[in-house]
């Protein structure tokens, strides 16, 4: 495996990938890979979120403790969840942009001087199981979700138009 640093510089090219590959002509909004393919209904989320768990795996291996690392899952958790509500997702992909995020909590780890970071164990394949596991239930739950309102808006649609 690479150094830290290159490694670390692998993920931050990564993430700008997912990200902010892409300015929007004329504003300063930017969007990647990410936005794009999670214009595909839940496919595209969930995607994306898998394409996260890169970066948190990577984390592991490069020894960043389980508390960053969870908060990392979090963040893909919620990009993933509201991701998969329609049009309301795919605006908040653009603004969220979990995958920087997780980036700079691992430069943010790495970058600490060592008296700052606390002594801590590798992650080991029954926590990292356990991480990925409650970023598939969240998953699993926003596309339940995102299902829910999809249907509560035909109803709500077609009782307007009955009442028309």
């Amino acid at each position: 495996m690479a150094d830290p640093k290159t490694r670390l510089t692998q993920l931050r090219q990564l993430a700008h990938f997912l990200d902010t590959a892409v300015r929007i002509p004329g504003t300063n909004i930017r969007l990647g890979f990410d936005a794009l393919v999670g214009l595909i209904p839940g496919v595209g989320d969930m995607t994306m979120g898998i394409a996260g768990l890169f970066i948190v795996t990577s984390a592991a291996r490069m020894g960043i403790p389980a508390p960053v690392l969870a908060r990392m899952v979090l963040n893909i958790a919620i990009d993933s969840a509201v991701g998969v509500i329609p049009l309301l997702g795919d605006m908040f992909d653009v603004g969220w942009k979990a995958h920087t995020r997780n980036v700079a909590l691992v430069e943010k780890y790495m970058m600490a001087p060592e008296h700052e970071r606390r002594r801590t164990e590798r992650v080991n394949r029954l926590q990292m199981i356990g991480l990925v596991v409650l970023l598939v239930t969240v998953m699993v739950l926003g596309i339940i979700g995102a299902i829910a309102v999809v249907r509560w808006l035909v109803q709500a649609a077609q009782a307007m138009g009955a009442n028309l």
